[in-house]
C-alpha cells in the first residue's frame, strides 16, 4: 500500500532521515515512534504529499484512499456536527449544504432541494447517517448535539467531529496524528475498540502506551542519532524489550570491533619497520582502510528518575465535603454531594465530558466557591492544584531554571537541569523567560514546581498532555515515590492503570439533574469489571 525508499530529509540544518526505508501493507497497524523533534510530523507531511523528500521515493497505492487526522482542526464553521461526521466526500459536503440551506427556509418543495435530496440517496447518505449517528455517539456526543453548529463547541470537540467523519469513510489507510488527545477516558475506550475491528490499515503517532499495545503490530522508530527508520514487530511493550536487545547486540558489535580494531593496530604498529612483515603490515593497514566502522551505540532514553523533597504529613481526613451544591447557571452539576478524601488515598475521577470531573477538581481546590454545603479541608492539608491552563502561578520575567530553582531553593542546579530536560526543556530552552513560553510550555514547567515542592494533596488535572511517553514515565515514577494524596483526572490508560488505587465515577442520574459519584475501592482494572463498561460499550455512550 506505501512504500519508502531511500527517503532523505533535512530540516532547519538537520538531517532528520537519511535513506531511510519502510513500508506499510493492507490491514497493517502501525505506530510511528520516536522522541519530539524527531521528525514524526514531518514523515506524516511527506506522505500526504504536503511536504517534499530531499531525495527517495515515496510510492502509494493509485487505488488505496488515505484518510488524516491532524492533532488540530481549523476555526469550526456553521456546518453541524452530523455535517462534519458525513462530508466523507467534496461532492457529499456541498449537497448536505444545500439541503441545509433549503431546510432552513422551509423551501422543500424548491427543485434544487429535491434534486440534492435524489443525490443525497444515489450516494447512500441515508444508510451513511446512521453510521455517523453511532459513532458520534461513541465518542461522546448526545443525540441533541448532532444538529448544533461546530462553532458552539471547543477545538477538541470538533476534533472528535472530524474524526468521525473519517470513521465514517472508512479510508483504506487512516494516518492519526495523536487521537486520543482529545478524547476524555470513556470515548477513548470506545475508539480503541473501534479501531480493534478496523479493515483499513492504521498509521499512527501517539503518547499513549496502553493504546498503542491494545492495537498495534508493527511499530517503526525514527532513530535520531542514526537518521533511520527501525521496524520492530510487535506491539509497543514488545518494541521496548526488543529495542533494548538491539542496543546490547550492538555494544557488543561495536567492542568486539574495537578489540579487532586493537589487535591489528598493535600488529601494525609493532612490525611497520620490520621489513620480512611489510607485506602483512599493508594488508592490514588496508583491511582497516575498508571496514566499515561501527558507531559507538548510543543507550535508549529511558524515564529520568529523581528523588524529591517529601510533602509535610497530613491528618487522617486530608478534605471533606458535606452536601455540596454546584451549577452554573442553569445547569445543575452537584446536589448534596458528600466526599471524603483521605491520607494516602489515590484516586481518579472518571465519567464523560461535562459530567462534572473538572469542576468537582476545582472545588477540592477552591478555585471554584461552591454554591451551598460545606469544604472541609484539614488542619494540616496543603494543597497543590495542576491545571492544563493554569499558567498565572509564573513569574514573567523568571527564566525557566530560575523558576524551578526558585520553587525548591534546596535543588541543585544540575538536578533542576535533568528534570527540566525530562520534561521536554532542552539545553537552551531553561534560559526562556516564561513569558514566552507557549500554553505547553508553561503547563509543563508547572508540573516540574509541583514535583520539586510537592503539596500533600495534590489534585492534577490531565497531566499527561503535552509530555511524550518518557516523560510521562518519568512523572508516574515521581508520583510513585510521592508520599502525600493524590486525586487526578487523566485519559492515559497506563498512568491511571499504574497509579490509581480508587476509583469515582461520575455520571449524570437519569433525570439529568446532578451528576453522581460511584466509588470504586479498586484500580482501572477493577473498575471496568465492576461498572460493566468492559463489556457494554452502551454504557458509556449513554
Amino acid at each position: 500500500m506505501l512504500t519508502i525508499k531511500k527517503l532523505t530529509k533535512t530540516l532547519g540544518g538537520r538531517t532528520l532521515l537519511r535513506e531511510a526505508e519502510m513500508s506499510i501493507n493492507w490491514g497493517e497497524r502501525v505506530a510511528l515512534v520516536g522522541p519530539n523533534g524527531a521528525g514524526k510530523s514531518t514523515l506524516f507531511r511527506m506522505i500526504l504529499d504536503e511536504d517534499q523528500p530531499d531525495e527517495g521515493t515515496i510510492d502509494r497505492d493509485e487505488y488505496a484512499i488515505t484518510g488524516y487526522l491532524a492533532q488540530e482542526s481549523g476555526e469550526p464553521t456553521d456546518e453541524t456536527v452530523i455535517e462534519i461526521a458525513m462530508s466523507i466526500t467534496p461532492e457529499m459536503t456541498g449537497i448536505l449544504r444545500t439541503m441545509r440551506e433549503y431546510e432552513s427556509k422551509g423551501e422543500l418543495t424548491n427543485p434544487d432541494f429535491a434534486k440534492a435530496q435524489d443525490k443525497f440517496t444515489e450516494l447512500n447518505g441515508y444508510q451513511l447517517e446512521p453510521k455517523a449517528k453511532k459513532i458520534l455517539a461513541g465518542l461522546g456526543f448526545k443525540q441533541a448535539d448532532f444538529h448544533k453548529p461546530a462553532r458552539e463547541y471547543s477545538g477538541g470537540w470538533v476534533m472528535r467531529a472530524h474524526l468521525a467523519q473519517l470513521l465514517v469513510m472508512e479510508p483504506d489507510l487512516l494516518m492519526l496524528d495523536e487521537p486520543t488527545n482529545h478524547l476524555d477516558l470513556l470515548s477513548l475506550l470506545w475508539l480503541q475498540r473501534y479501531l480493534m475491528n478496523y479493515s483499513g490499515a492504521i498509521l499512527m503517532i501517539s503518547h499513549d502506551r496502553d493504546f498503542m499495545d491494545a492495537m498495534i503490530e508493527t511499530v517503526i522508530e525514527i532513530d535520531p542519532d542514526a537518521a533511520k527508520l527501525i521496524s520492530y514487530t510487535g506491539n509497543y511493550s514488545s518494541y521496548l524489550d526488543q529495542r533494548e536487545k538491539r542496543y546490547e547486540q550492538n555494544v557488543q558489535a561495536y567492542r568486539a570491533q574495537r578489540k579487532e580494531i586493537e589487535r591489528v593496530e598493535e600488529f601494525i604498529g609493532r612490525f611497520r619497520q620490520v621489513s620480512s612483515k611489510a607485506a602483512q603490515v599493508q594488508s592490514r593497514i588496508k583491511q582497516l582502510e575498508k571496514l566499515d566502522r561501527i558507531e559507538k551505540p548510543r543507550a535508549p532514553r529511558k524515564p529520568f528518575k529523581f528523588t524529591f523533597p517529601q510533602p509535610p504529613r497530613s491528618n487522617q481526613k486530608v478534605i471533606e465535603l458535606e452536601k455540596v451544591g454546584q451549577a452554573y447557571g442553569e445547569k445543575r452539576i452537584y446536589e448534596n454531594l458528600d466526599l471524603t478524601v483521605e491520607r494516602g488515598d489515590r484516586i481518579v475521577l472518571v465519567g464523560p465530558n461535562g459530567a462534572g470531573k473538572s469542576t468537582l477538581l476545582k472545588i477540592l481546590a477552591d478555585e471554584l466557591p461552591i454554591n451551598s454545603g460545606e469544604r472541609k479541608p484539614g488542619y494540616a492539608t496543603k494543597i497543590g492544584y495542576y491545571s492544563q491552563h493554569r499558567t498565572e502561578a509564573l513569574t514573567e520575567n523568571n527564566t525557566v531554571l530560575e523558576e524551578v530553582m526558585g520553587a525548591c531553593p534546596t535543588l541543585r542546579e544540575e538536578d533542576a537541569r535533568s528534570i527540566l530536560g525530562t520534561f521536554l526543556f532542552r539545553r537552551a530552552d531553561v534560559e526562556k523567560r516564561c513569558g514566552v513560553l507557549s500554553g505547553g510550555e508553561k503547563s509543563r514547567l508547572n508540573l516540574v514546581k509541583f514535583l520539586v515542592d510537592p503539596p500533600n494533596l495534590l489534585l492534577m488535572d490531565e497531566p499527561t498532555t503535552h509530555l511524550d511517553i518518557l516523560s510521562i514515565d518519568s512523572l508516574v515514577q515521581a508520583l510513585k515515590g510521592f508520599e502525600g494524596t493524590l486525586v487526578f483526572i487523566s485519559h492515559d490508560v497506563h498512568f491511571i492503570r499504574t497509579l490509581a488505587e480508587t476509583t469515582l465515577h461520575i455520571t449524570r442520574n437519569e433525570e439529568d439533574t446532578a451528576s453522581v459519584l460511584t466509588r470504586y475501592t479498586g484500580g482501572y482494572d477493577y473498575f471496568l469489571e465492576k461498572s460493566g463498561l468492559n463489556d457494554d460499550r452502551s454504557a458509556v455512550t449513554s
